[in-house]
């Protein structure tokens, strides 16, 4: 296993220490990383599906009103 070192507030030590104070300690760092880690990857993923959204919307030909009561005049296929 790895060792990390990480400079907090002593505030934020203090809140940590008192929340977790009978758990493993580095049990509970370890959860909250795997936490962020997933969270980054969904905001990745998130941010790279509304991008393709957004280039899809740019490439996508835009109709008009008058073609929607066309195509609902003719029935849809």
């Amino acid at each position: 296993m790895a060792t990390v070192n990480f400079s907090v507030p002593p505030d934020v030590k203090e809140a940590f220490d008192k929340a977790f104070r009978r758990q493993n300690k580095s049990a509970v760092l370890t959860e909250l990383m795997r936490q962020a880690v997933d969270e980054r990857r969904r905001r990745q993923r998130r941010a790279k599906a509304v991008e393709k959204l957004l280039t899809l919307r740019k490439r996508v030909r835009r109709v008009s009103d008058k073609d929607v009561r066309t195509a609902r005049r003719r029935g849809r296929p």
